[in-house]
This record gives structure tokens, sequence and C-alpha cells, in this order.
């Protein structure tokens, strides 16, 4: 079940006991109905323990993850998504690809209002890798928070 569901769909994942699955493109994200479509909020999902791999030394890579969105007519299910996230941990990508991949697939599928994502990275060769995208201004009005990720900063 992908983002088509319409309301009194049965969610696929959710209830049930599911493998993560194995990349990034077998991951399946699921949708229900806004319960508020009329009005502009802001959703957040924070993932402290993200996992990829390097796509050159096969190294696992590790960021904390912000994403707002302001949806629109669906939101993402919380389970798709936590396994989608989950489903990077063993797949090998730049830190660019990751961050901007997982924002774009989540617009492609669900059509918010607008979207950001922070990945914060912690060091990879000595240097965080901080990636930031949105997909355009936010609406206006909107209560933004920062994001509440520090940069790093070593042991010091």
């Amino acid at each position: 079940m992908s983002g088509n569901m319409s309301e009194g769909e049965g969610l696929g994942l959710l209830g049930h006991a599911v493998r993560i699955p194995e990349s990034p493109d077998e991951a399946v994200l699921e949708f229900v109905p806004n319960p508020h479509p009329r009005t502009h909020y802001l959703v957040r999902f924070t993932a402290p323990e993200f996992t990829s791999l390097c796509p050159i030394t096969g190294q696992p890579d590790f960021a904390h993850l912000v994403i707002d969105y302001v949806p629109r007519r669906k939101i993402v299910e919380s389970k798709s998504l936590k396994l989608f996230l989950a489903s990077f941990r063993n797949h090998g990508a730049f830190h660019e690809a990751c961050t901007v991949g997982i924002a774009r697939r989540l617009v492609k599928e669900m059509a918010p209002v607008w979207l950001r994502i922070g990945g914060y990275w912690y060091p990879r060769g000595g240097i965080p890798i901080d990636v930031f995208w949105q997909s355009g201004p936010p609406p206006e009005k909107l209560w933004i928070p920062e994001q509440g990720v520090a940069p790093y900063h070593g042991r010091g």
C-alpha cells in the first residue's frame, strides 16, 4: 500500500510484525488522511540514530535527522516512516543522497504544503557534514521552531 490510501482503508504495516526492508526502494510509506486539512500546522519527526553506509568504504555513517512538514491531505504513518528510515542501515549512499532523497520521496508521495529536513551527520574523516533541504518557502505565519540540534563540536 502506497500513498494512495483512502479513508477507511486498512494500513498494511500498522499493528503487524514486519521486518525492516532491505533497501529504501523496497520500503513502503503509508499515509492516513490529515485530520485538520484546512489548518497549517507543523509535524516534526526526529530520528537521532539514523544509520546508512558509506558507499566507498562500507563503514556505517550516523546522523540525527529532523523532518518538519506541513501536511496537505495526508500525513505519513509513523511506523512506515520508521521502517523506511531503518532501511538505510544497509544502504550505501553519501550523506547528501540520503538526506535529500528522504525528503524528495516524502514530497513525491505525500505532497505536503511544505517540508524541510536537517541531516546532522557525525564526522566522517574528521569532518562533520550537515545537509539541509526544503521544498520551498514555508507558509506565512507558520510557527517553525529551531531544529534543536547543536552543531558538532567534538570533545571540547
